[in-house]
């Protein structure tokens, strides 16, 4: 019968107890883990891609496409006089609005500045074709804050003859409460940080006061308003080549911009055609008429 040698049992017997020893303290450093709250996996969820941070909970734009504001909303001016929302829609043009709130630190400045680097960025100006109303949500802020804020983007923005059609708003708790829910617009305090909670959107009012279109986000490009505020003004606002351009685009929601639609581009494109081939059919069939008549007179 074998039997193995003095070394290899030795080296063998060495092997299993340091297997044992490595193993028991993998154990135990388990067991005591487990016997701590800070680390049971029972109390301690992990975060997934469709968890929101607790200080985002009820936080969000809900979009109420076709709503009308109630006009008759008070609030206060730059120079503090007392104003009705509807003042603003009387030269029968579309009015952006956005929600934000002028001590904010950080997101409220990068829309307003995304928002104003858009409007730059396009060849209409403020007040031909559209009016920017900038309302916030802060009811403890102070018409003197808003006219600061007003004479920064005033500066930012660089066109002279605008002071009238970009109106920065402040307003009292119930005035504010019944605003942002008539826009979907939803926010709450963050004790934490100690500022507002809160979403980044521009909100198309057709001059009627009917919510047309919301451009979330913090950046804005040119053509998107200019689109928008096309769509809002109903026809009355743009060219005919304008409206012809905003036939040939539609809004998608899943990538917050306008983009060509085929569909409707097809059907111009349709149109074109056969209105060239009547162009050019009509001067034969023209002809055609004038060389049978002059048979017949012969």
């Amino acid at each position: 019968m074998f039997k193995p040698a003095p070394q290899k049992k030795s080296a063998l017997k060495s092997s299993l107890v340091g297997a044992t020893l490595v193993f028991g303290i993998l154990l135990g450093t388990s067991l005591a883990f487990a016997h701590k709250d800070d680390y049971d996996v029972s109390k301690v969820a992990p975060l997934t891609a469709e968890t929101k941070p607790s200080e985002l909970v009820g936080v969000g734009i809900d979009e109420k496409m076709g709503h009308e504001l109630d006009l008759n909303l008070k609030f206060k001016n730059e120079q503090g006089q007392l104003v009705a929302l509807g003042s603003f829609f009387q030269s029968n043009v579309p009015v952006i609005i956005s929600p934000v709130y002028f001590s904010c630190p950080g997101l409220c400045n990068f829309h307003l500045n995304g928002l104003t680097d858009g409007l730059k960025g396009m060849d209409w100006t403020i007040g031909d074709q559209f009016k920017v109303l900038s309302i916030s949500f802060d009811p403890k802020e102070t018409p003197e804050l808003a006219a600061k804020k007003k004479e920064t983007y005033m500066k930012l923005y660089g066109r002279a003859g605008i002071e009238s059609s970009w109106n920065f708003l402040t307003g009292d708790e119930a005035t504010i409460k019944a605003f942002t829910d008539s826009i979907g617009f939803k926010y709450h305090w963050n004790e934490k940080a100690n500022d507002w909670a809160h979403a980044s959107t521009a909100i198309l009012i057709s001059p009627k006061g009917v919510i047309t279109r919301y451009l979330p986000g913090i950046l804005f490009e040119p053509k998107d308003i200019k689109l928008a505020v096309i769509e809002s003004g109903k026809g009355q606002v743009g060219t005919f080549v304008d409206q012809l351009v905003l036939y040939c685009f539609h809004y998608n929601p899943t990538k917050s911009k306008y983009t060509l639609a085929a569909f409707q581009i097809m059907k111009v494109g349709g149109g074109l055609t056969v209105l060239l081939l009547a162009l050019w059919l009509l001067p034969l069939w023209y002809r055609s008429r004038r060389d049978s008549s002059s048979v017949r007179s012969k």
